[in-house]
């Protein structure tokens, strides 16, 4: 077994590989960029080396650094992690010449799979089941064209080095075939250098479905089962599970047989995922294989209870496999959510800056009375910083249960309990699509998003019994606050003034009313409806003023409301829903009620800047006439490019951004007369 191995990655995924290594008595030596001198894998790992300024370009895609690095610490391995340097058939290549051992596939394996217009010759000649498309070199855009009228629309342009929905569209005309072909070339030399694409059919309402694969040095390959990953936006996986609510025991036994003959047919030996895009017939077609970790390793893991990075090392080492296929056994099922730092609100756009606070759910194992697993990977920290430079994945949250049902119960619980501040992100996204009817029910599909949220994502609308406990957990908080303050040294004591129980609650535009008082180690809730006095609602918790999480129960039910202060309220979210609530006594209600409302900005005639990122190109000058649809600028964020149109017929009176300018979120770009 190895002594000391290297991770050639950052984020969460080298954080997650220091962990398994020092289990294993393995040292580890980490690398960074100028952007991640002060990240966590560096402050785990036992040792680290810069390779480079913050760009990846420059640093972690540069072979030769980390091939030096190795040299540098006497690493005898390097684990590559997933994105960056993982499928470059020419890094193990380089590092056999170095006498140093790829954690991972081998470089014939690499070349054959990790080409994905290879890839797919190589799956035909297996025997797998491939969608129709169009593998050769395509030589212009209205080459592209031509091939997409003859597969028929839709069709995918997908990028043949890509890979996390990068250099990947879909067209459902000559138009968005002819835009298509220029940003997913774009994006793809950018991210990969290699501008390659295919065209291939599009699946019309399809799902996503993969088999992860184990293969060792001595040809033995066995699968693990299948993970669904349809909940996606802009073809980037959002939420996973296993096993997946489409297959049934043949289907499965049919697409994990197919799995392992194409890893046999390339001598496929370390961890891997042949991903199939699947009909909700319980049709399957070969869409591509991922030669490396996964980011929805875990759930396989969770059902499993099989360490895949540790599998990887071992496999390195040149052990067998320690398991044959009849030993994989799934229990239970599993869920995984990816905390991004993006706004769900502005269609999932990348946000940056510092993490002002960072709360984490508190990690059980599966051993308490409920037998429920949480687990978060992540690679961030309180105060640290979310890069422009990189993917904007903060962490990833899976649970564990015996039941779907309460696997996903367990997910929503511990959302409610995960607090980030300083940054937008998804955990509203997260909750509310926990509490989708759809969702639950296991009516999935890659277009979920899109069809369910056609005009762009807002959190669900306070109302009902969710009101009220967000109602009665802000009253409660109220109260013990004001209990504290009464303690203060020195001030006089008195009994409770007459009437001091009452509160107004405002949630939103919702008024609640109601009444508190203290009961032991808990307070009761009366809820007042048509002026009478509700039954009780005993409320109990720890918290204390300054928590980011009320965590507690209500009438015996666990409940979790994330914390966001605001002058003189809070900004309280709990199962998707993300409201302004204040706290009033009947007097200050009746004031607040006199108040004047705040008219809003009108920003209709600006182009605004989504979200932090560098201009690419402006498509329009000053005086120009614009219709509805037309591109008015392009601007790239954490390695995606965004195209910004024209909403409505215009015309342009002042443009205020160039190429190359690195812009703020919320920056006039330019304005309409």
């Amino acid at each position: 077994m190895f002594k000391r191995i290297l991770i050639a990655n950052r984020g969460e995924i080298a954080c997650r590989i220091i962990k398994t290594a020092r289990r294993m008595g393995i040292e580890t030596v980490a690398v960074y960029s100028d952007a991640d001198k002060d990240a966590l894998h560096v402050e785990m790992a036992d040792t680290a080396v810069h390779i480079g300024p913050a760009p990846a370009a420059q640093s972690y895609l540069i072979i030769e650094k980390i091939v030096e690095a190795c040299r540098r610490t006497g690493a005898e391995a390097v684990h590559p992690g997933y994105g960056f340097l993982s499928e470059r058939e020419a890094f193990p290549t380089a590092l056999a010449q170095a006498g140093i051992v790829f954690i991972g596939p081998n470089p014939k394996a690499i070349a054959a799979m990790g080409d994905k217009i290879e890839s797919k010759k190589a799956a035909a000649s297996a025997g797998v089941s491939t969608v129709p498309g169009f593998l050769g070199i395509i030589e212009d855009d209205q080459h592209a064209v031509r091939i997409a009228e003859e597969i028929g629309y839709p069709v995918m342009l997908k990028a043949s080095a890509g890979g996390g929905g990068k250099g990947m569209r879909i067209a459902y005309d000559k138009a968005e075939v002819l835009e298509g072909w220029q940003r997913a070339r774009s994006e793809a030399k950018s991210a990969f250098g290699d501008d390659r694409v295919f065209i291939e059919k599009f699946i019309v309402d399809p799902r996503h479905v993969e088999i992860q694969v184990l293969g060792d040095k001595h040809g033995n390959v066995i699968h693990l089962g299948e993970r669904e990953c349809s909940i996606q936006r802009r073809n980037q996986k959002v939420i996973e599970e296993a096993p997946s609510p489409l297959l049934d025991a043949a289907t499965r036994e049919r697409m994990g047989a197919q799995a392992v003959a194409l890893a046999k047919a390339v001598g496929y030996d370390s961890a891997g995922t042949v991903e199939f895009v699947a009909g909700q017939d319980k049709s399957f077609y070969f869409l591509e294989m991922n030669t490396r970790l996964q980011v929805e390793h875990p759930v396989t893991e969770l059902i499993t209870g099989i360490d895949l990075v540790e599998q990887m090392i071992r496999v390195a080492a040149g052990e067998p496999l320690a398991m044959t296929q009849a030993d994989v056994k799934i229990k239970g099922w599993a869920v995984e959510s990816r905390v991004y730092a993006e706004d769900p609100s502005r269609n999932f756009l990348p946000s940056i800056g510092r993490l002002v606070r960072f709360r984490a759910p508190v990690e059980r194992d599966g051993r308490g009375f409920d037998q429920v697993t949480v687990r978060v990977d992540t690679g961030v920290y309180e105060g640290g910083e979310i890069s422009l430079y990189y993917d904007p994945l903060i962490a990833k949250l899976i649970t564990h249960a015996d039941t779907r049902t309460k696997a996903i119960d367990a997910q929503a619980r511990a959302l409610d309990c995960f607090y980030v501040e300083g940054i937008r992100h998804n955990i509203p996204f997260l909750s509310t699509l926990m509490q989708h009817p759809r969702w639950i029910e296991g009516r999935l599909s890659t277009r979920f998003i899109a069809e369910e949220w056609p005009d762009g994502f807002h959190p669900l609308p306070a109302g009902g019994d969710r009101s009220k406990i967000i109602a009665a957990v802000a009253a409660v908080m109220e109260f013990q606050t004001t209990e504290r303050k009464r303690r203060i040294s020195g001030q006089m004591q008195h009994p409770h003034v007459p009437g001091d129980r009452r509160r107004i609650v405002l949630v939103g535009s919702e008024e609640i009313e109601l009444e508190v008082e203290r009961e032991g180690n808990g307070i009761d809730v009366h809820f007042i409806e048509n002026g009478k006095r509700g039954p009780k609602r005993y409320t109990e918790s720890a918290w204390k003023p300054g928590d980011p999480v009320w965590l507690g129960v209500i009438d015996d039910d666990p409940v979790a409301v994330q914390v966001h202060d605001i002058p003189n309220g809070h900004l309280m979210s709990h199962h998707g829903i993300e409201v302004k609530v204040y706290v009033y006594k009947p007097w200050e209600a009746f004031a607040i009620r006199l108040m004047p409302a705040k008219a809003k900005l009108d920003t209709g005639k600006k182009v605004l800047c989504p979200m932090p990122g560098l201009v690419l190109s402006v498509e329009v000058s000053q005086g120009q006439e614009i219709k509805a649809g037309e591109t008015l600028a392009v601007i790239e964020a954490m390695k995606m490019e965004n195209v910004l149109r024209a909403e409505r017929d215009g015309v342009v009176a002042k443009v205020h951004a160039k190429k190359g300018d690195s812009l703020p979120v919320d920056a006039v770009i330019l304005e309409f007369a």
